[in-house]
């Protein structure tokens, strides 16, 4: 039976079959794992950024290279040029990434600005680059009373407008101002055994995904619409 006999709105000459072949690393994948945090808080005690710093510990213990990005003056997104060297450096730190972590306290039921302005100022495109496309993500929130998921499902899908890869698992830390110290590090309980599972699976699925990415995520629509443009060019239609 022709495969695409009952499929006539397709081009064949556009359409990938996958195979375990295609999906063999790309070279020079050696280097550590590369893994950007973001934290949604400019308080001095913020459990957002205490938390993001105990999720970095781990990573670094696993062995990934870490990078905890600095939101304090960073601009409203819109209210600056692009080349205001906050912003330049929140995207080219997307662009070393090979994985993220989002954490964020709940604010009125929701993801809190401080964290949303980082995610609004990193594009879907720079030209032909796409800063966030293919890069794994974790995400984590900390909550002030009972615990909650508001935040975490907010992000997912924010990951998901970014065409990143979210992990199944997630950490959520109820009344935050209890499992801290004095010194910020996360006291031994249940909620940090979880911490270490979300950080154990994101660096899994970064060496999994990394090196891969550009094929898993080349899509026919978009080779289909680029093949149409280069014809469009040709008859003069553009």
């Amino acid at each position: 039976m022709d495969k695409l006999a009952d499929l006539p709105n397709i081009r064949p000459e556009l359409l990938d079959l996958p195979t375990l072949d295609k999906l063999a690393p790309a070279s020079g994948m050696d280097h550590p794992p590369r893994i950007l945090l973001l934290y949604g808080s400019l308080r001095e005690r913020s459990f957002s950024r205490f938390l993001t710093e105990e999720a970095a510990r781990i990573l670094a213990h696993f062995g990934a290279e870490v990078r905890i990005f600095d939101p304090m003056e960073l601009p409203m997104a819109g209210s600056v040029p692009e080349t205001h060297p906050k912003v330049v450096e929140l995207r080219e730190l997307c662009l070393w990434s090979e994985g993220q972590v989002w954490c964020s306290p709940e604010r009125h039921g929701a993801v809190t600005a401080v964290l949303k302005n980082q995610i609004d100022w990193i594009p879907l495109e720079m030209g032909a680059i796409r800063p966030s496309q293919g890069r794994t993500l974790a995400v984590m929130q900390v909550c002030g009373g009972s615990q909650s998921f508001n935040v975490v499902n907010t992000l997912r899908l924010l990951g998901r407008w970014m065409r990143m890869f979210t992990i199944p698992n997630q950490s959520s830390v109820p009344m935050a101002y209890k499992e801290f110290d004095e010194a910020g590090r996360m006291r031994p309980s249940a909620y940090y055994d979880r911490v270490v599972d979300v950080m154990e699976e994101l660096f899994k699925m970064t060496l999994l995904l990394r090196g891969r990415t550009d094929y898993l995520t080349d899509r026919y629509s978009e080779r289909n619409e680029r093949a149409q443009k280069a014809i469009d060019r040709q008859i003069g239609k553009i």
